[in-house]
């Protein structure tokens, strides 16, 4: 068979993500991203055994706007990370291995990690908390 008539392999520029595939790689993502973001919550709990200007201090950093983007994040990581860990414990017993079911409960679980991380900072933004 000549060079140019072989078939190409797919590779990442032409190979299209199947939804499963894309939220099994962002399930490992917000796992790696909620360890390194406990590091925030570890270092407020520290300044807070410090005294109140170690905490004073943490607290300045997470309230501002780089600070936020990272709580928000990090909150995200988490309303997903369990989201999609709720899916794979059904997927554990057995449930929702066909390809609609698969695609209907990934887009239902990036739906409701939305949806949660909206209700937390809604309730964060009603009692004063991002402000």
């Amino acid at each position: 068979m000549p060079q140019a008539a072989r078939p190409t392999s797919p590779y990442l520029q032409i190979y299209r993500w199947p939804l499963s595939m894309a939220l099994s790689i962002l399930h490992r993502a917000t796992g790696v991203a909620l360890a390194v973001g406990t590091i925030l919550l570890v270092a407020l709990l520290l300044a807070l055994a410090s005294g109140p200007e170690s905490y004073a201090r943490v607290r300045g950093f997470a309230g501002s706007w780089f600070g936020l983007i990272l709580l928000f994040g990090w909150s995200w990581a988490l309303c997903f990370h369990l989201c999609n860990g709720i899916r794979h414990l059904f997927w554990d017993a057995g449930y929702g291995y066909s390809i609609q079911r698969a695609r209907a409960s990934g887009l239902a679980v990036v739906v409701v990690s939305v949806v949660l991380t909206a209700l937390i900072w809604a309730c964060v933004i009603a009692q004063g908390g991002a402000a």
